[in-house]
This record gives C-alpha cells, structure tokens and sequence, in this order.
C-alpha cells in the first residue's frame, strides 16, 4: 500500500509538472537527451531504478564514442537555436546548463581520442561490474532474465574496450603502468572465483516466490553464462592487458606526459575547480592550506593531553587500538548514532529537509581492501540511500574520523543535497540527476564544517578528525597538482600524505593510485570547500545581522547541482534580492512528498555520488569503460559511489 501511495503521489507530482510549465522546445529537447542518454549507457539508467535497459551493457568502442561526439554536437546545436522570449528564469538556468554541460563534454573530447585510464588497479570492469550487480534488482523472473542477458552480452562489451584499449596504444594515450600492472591478476582472480564471487550471489538466492522448475532454469541458464560467455570474455581482456597493453604503458604517472597532456590537465584542474586557476597556483594554496591547518592541528593535540610533537601524534593517531573499533557492527553503529544526531539537528540550518532516509551498510564487495574507507549510495524505489562503510580493514577506520565522513557523505552532504535536488520535481531530469565534482565535493566539504553548528566535534578528537580530513583535502591539492604538472613520483605523494596526515599508510597508497587513476578530480573537495565558504562570507558580511543560515544553504541547494560558475552568478542575484536591489528568480519547488518511484515508462530513478550513487565520475567527461561508463561529466548522476570517500 505505502508502495502505491508512493506512486500515486509521484505520478500527481509529475502531472503538475507538466501542466505549470508546457512540452517547449527546450523541455523537448532536454527529454530527448535524457532518454539518449539512459538508452546508450544502461547501466546508469539501472543505478537510478530505470530497469527498461537491465538486459545490455554499453558500447564503449571508439565508433560509439565518435556517434557520442555527433549527438553532443547536435544537443548542442539544437539548445543553442532556442528563443528564449518568454522563458522562466529556471527555464533560461535550465537552457545555461544544458549548453555549459555539452560545450565542457566536446571540449574535453576535443583532447583525447579514448579515456586514457580506461582500466587501473582502482576503476574499471572489475570494480564496477560487481558494484553493478549489487545495485540492479532480483525479485521476479524477469529481473533474472535481464541478468542472464546483461551477463552475455558481456562479450561485445569487453570487445569495445580492447579497442578502446588498443586505440589509446596507437594515439599514445595509455594509463601509467603503475595504474595498469595489477590488472591482469585482478580480472583473473574474478574470473576464476565466478561460481562463488558477486556476479554468481543473485543466482544462488533466487527468491522462493519464483516457482521451483522455474528456478531451476534460471539458475542453469545464469551459471552457464558465467562459464560459457563471461569467463571467456574476462580471459581474453586479461590477456590483452598482459601481453598488449601493459608493456605498451607509459612509464610516467602524470597527465601531463600525454600528447598535449600539460594543457589536457589544466583544462581537468579547472573543471574539477569550477575556476580559473592553474595547476601552479593550486600547488601553492594547497601548501598554504596545508600550512594553516597544521598549525591548527597542533592547537588541538595539545588538548587532548598528548605529550609529543605532532609527528608522533600523527603516528599514535593512526595506530593505537583504543581509538578503532573492534568490530565491523560496533563502527557501523557509531555512523548511525552520528546520521541520527545529524539528521535531528539539520533544522537549526535548513530550512528544507527532503524526508528520504539513509542509512547504513557494509560495502558486501571482493576485493574491499583495495577500495576506499567509505562512499555514499543514493536510493531508487527499491533500495534505500546508504552510507557504504567499508569495514574490511578496521584498523585503517579510527573512530575520530567517524563524525566527519558521517557529514560528508550523509547529511548535510552527499545525502541531503542529493535527496534536495531529487525532491525538485519541477526541473528536467538532467538537473535533478545531474552532477559536478566541485559542487558536489565542495558542497560535502564545506558540509564539513558545520559540525560545530550541528553540535558535532565537541571532543578534542573529534576535532582532531575534522581537522584530518580537512589537511588531506588540503594535501589532495599538492600531491595531485604534484604528479600530474610537476612530475612526482608515486613514493613522493606517499611521503607527503603520511607526513601530513594521520590517515594509514595503506590507505594513503589507495588514494595515490586514485589520483594517478582519475587526474585531478581530487581538487574539487577543497577548491570546491574554499568557494562555497567564500559565498557564505559574502553573504554574511553583506547581510550582517540579517543574513539566515536556513535561508543562504536553501538557496545554494534550490537549483539543484550547478558548475560553480553558474552557482556563483545565481547566488549573486539571490544576494541582491536579500539586500533588496532585484527579484531573485524562484527556486525549484518541491513537492510535499520526495519519495522516487518512477512511473512506468519513464526515467527512473544518485553520491555518490555521487551518488545511483555519486559517481565515480571521470574528470571532464572523457568516456569510461569497464561497464558502468560516466555518460555525462558534468550532470551525469554518480554511479555507484561519489567519486570517493571525503
């Protein structure tokens, strides 16, 4: 009954839609796209509870990237044609973005012919295949049939990426070897453990409400694809990483070694940023945030009664028992008190509150232990949102960083202004789903640093915590910055992080290898932090006593997610209507319930992303391969995780 309720209200939601704002040539167009774009990639269209493509898996050739360039190309005509006479300010807001969204994606594909990290030890097939499957449904015959399906047509895929693969060795756009020399053994591993690893777990639970014979039949047909079509497939892709492509990597580790890669990286730094700044002059703020916070570390370890230098600290910080959990329950538990208390304070700060819940969960994946510390995981009808914690290695998950990630990844970040935009039934799909590293991350960031306001980090620890995380963004701009334009070596970027943070060396390799992986999206947390601080400061020095928390987050988060530059220039007219010099446009409204159903026969329902979950986006827009491919860089909803954890 809820169920129904749920779709009733959607559908009436949906109805008013339509009717206060009419089919115009630009809501036509921006359907369109969408519909293309959930078609060509379906396994975003699954993340987000679209089941209409659960049978396929893209294309990730080089001529289905050339047929992605053509259609960019006319979405982007066609946008550029519309008259706007008589458009709403969202409608004109909507119109920006779409055009932004497709100049950034062409832009990016005018740089490289393939994604040069198509496949790393941290991303690609063997991560997002198993991702995939834990997100895709299995309750009626036909969810397994669409499984059975996906999983044979996972011949043609794989053939896509070894061309995309062998057309990067042509062109000189390879993946670093240090990304790639793991590879072979991660697919053969998966391969030889299919009978019993996630893609064979939905066949050994097929639910009794299926009928006995019938059950039978699907799992005979589900294991003999795994034995006949899969296992082939991945043999084959590990053979060509071994033999092909990994002595044809490069030896260097930065972008700025492709052909054209210095330039190709500055373009990544400034749309990972949302800014105009140059991979030199974000070296240098991230040294001087990293100067400022240490200092501001120290402060706070004299409080907690340590009796050493910060270096020690560091080191007790990040290896003594008392401060980790002893068991994966005891940690997720801590997480949700924390959801809780967040949750029950965000009033205090906001004035809208989506009711979508989220929760807490186990990342239930082979091969944890090389992923990251926690992500987030956007809902669809039949999944709940969740905060994913990995507690495969409980001694790289201190309790004193429990708080901050809890903010960052659920509410008031990744959670709460995923579930907001979600709630904005009047804007297009693309807007509601969409997303940007450096809102999306800098939004988290910044949702950070309102512990205090939440009541949080009252505790020297717990700010030692916050302060942590905060000097790892802050780091993530020197080391990025350092082995992608300045020529750091991988053991370079390992020094300077455990020099400068209390995070476990091990997990320090893991966040290295991303940002060898995925070039500069690891700047959009702090670049992004900084600019919506700055916005605040803005604000509040123009406002004085007049300026309301409640009212300034609602009016950063009530257009959905936004390249900062548009956000800034929307956030500018927000603040002279406050000062009373113009009418602000209106924000997206939401309707009175936030629940997600799709109905049929349209878009289903992000970090994840960051969701969906908040992506694993590719930086700029260059295509993904290895199953779940990034359809769009700036407004594709995340993937199955926002692009990491904090």
């Amino acid at each position: 009954m809820r169920r129904l309720l749920s779709l009733l209200v959607l559908s009436t939601a949906l109805l008013h839609g339509h009717a206060h704002s009419g089919p115009g040539p630009a809501a036509a167009l921006f359907e369109r796209d969408w519909q293309w774009r959930l078609e060509h990639h379906p396994e975003y269209a699954t993340t987000l509870g679209d089941r209409r493509y659960n049978d396929r898996l893209s294309d990730v050739s080089p001529a289905a990237a050339r047929a992605r360039r053509e259609h960019l190309r006319s979405m982007l005509e066609q946008a550029r044609a519309i008259d706007r006479a008589g458009s709403s300010a969202q409608e004109r807001l909507s119109l920006d973005l779409f055009i932004f969204d497709k100049e950034r994606q062409l832009a990016t594909l005018a740089f490289t012919p393939v994604d040069p990290q198509a496949l790393t030890r941290w991303d690609g097939l063997h991560v997002r295949l198993p991702r995939l499957v834990a997100q895709t449904p299995f309750a009626t015959e036909d969810d397994y049939r669409n499984y059975i399906a996906r999983l044979n047509a996972l011949p043609a895929h794989i053939d896509g990426l070894v061309e995309q693969l062998r057309e990067g060795i042509r062109s000189g756009w390879t993946a670093p070897q240090a990304s790639v020399h793991g590879v072979p053994e991660l697919l053969r591993a998966m391969r030889e453990r299919l009978d019993a690893g996630p893609l064979a777990a939905p066949l050994q639970r097929i639910p009794a409400t299926i009928e006995p014979k019938l059950r039978e039949q699907l799992l005979a047909a589900g294991m003999a694809a795994l034995s006949d079509r899969v296992a082939p497939a991945l043999r084959r892709l590990e053979e060509v990483v071994r033999s092909d492509y990994l002595p044809a990597a490069r030896d260097s580790l930065g972008a700025s070694a492709l052909p054209g890669g210095a330039g190709y990286y500055a373009f990544l730094a400034r749309n990972a940023t949302g800014g105009e700044l140059t991979p030199p002059e974000l070296h240098a703020l991230g040294i001087k945030e990293v100067t400022r916070l240490r200092a501001a570390m120290a402060e706070t370890v004299r409080l907690t009664g340590f009796r050493g230098s910060l270096p020690q600290f560091l080191h007790f910080a990040r290896s003594d028992k008392r401060l980790f959990a002893r068991t994966p329950e005891a940690l997720l538990a801590r997480y949700r008190r924390v959801i809780e208390r967040a949750t029950a304070a965000l009033p205090a700060l906001f004035a809208t509150i989506p009711g979508e819940e989220v929760g807490v969960k186990r990342l239930g994946q082979a091969g944890a232990s090389g992923q990251l510390a926690a992500y987030y995981e956007a809902g669809t009808a039949e999944r709940s949102a969740a905060l994913v914690v990995n507690t495969e290695r409980l001694d790289s998950q201190p309790l004193w960083e429990v708080e901050t990630l809890a903010l960052h990844e659920a509410v008031p970040g990744h959670h709460l202004q995923v579930a907001r935009a979600r709630a904005l039934r009047e804007l297009p799909a693309f807007r509601r789903r969409g997303w940007d590293d450096a809102f999306g991350e800098g939004w988290a960031t910044y949702a950070e640093s309102l512990g205090p306001e939440l009541g949080f980090f009252r505790d020297p620890f717990s700010r030692f915590g916050y302060l942590n995380d905060d000097m790892f963004r802050a780091a993530r701009l020197v080391v990025d910055t350092g082995i992608h334009a300045l020529g750091w070596s991988r053991q370079q970027a390992l020094d300077y992080l455990n020099a400068h943070t209390a995070n476990a060396p091990a997990d320090n390799e893991v966040e290295v290898d991303r940002y060898i992986a995925q070039p500069a999206q690891a700047l959009s947390y702090k670049a992004g932090q900084l600019r919506f601080k700055t916005l605040r400061e803005k604000a509040q020095a123009a406002l004085g006593p007049r300026f309301d928390a409640r009212s300034f987050h609602d009016a950063l988060l009530g257009n959905g997610v936004l390249p900062l530059p548009l956000l800034e220039r929307e956030m500018g007219r927000w603040l002279s209507a406050q000062l009373g010099d113009q009418e602000t446009p209106a924000p997206a409204r939401a309707p009175a319930s936030t629940d997600d159903a799709p109905p049929s026969g349209a878009p289903a329902k992000p970090h994840g992303a960051p969701p969906a979950t908040l992506p694993a986006e590719r930086p700029g827009g260059a295509p993904s391969a290895g199953v779940a491919p990034a359809p769009e860089p700036v407004h594709a909803a995340p993937e199955t995780a926002l692009p990491g954890s904090g």
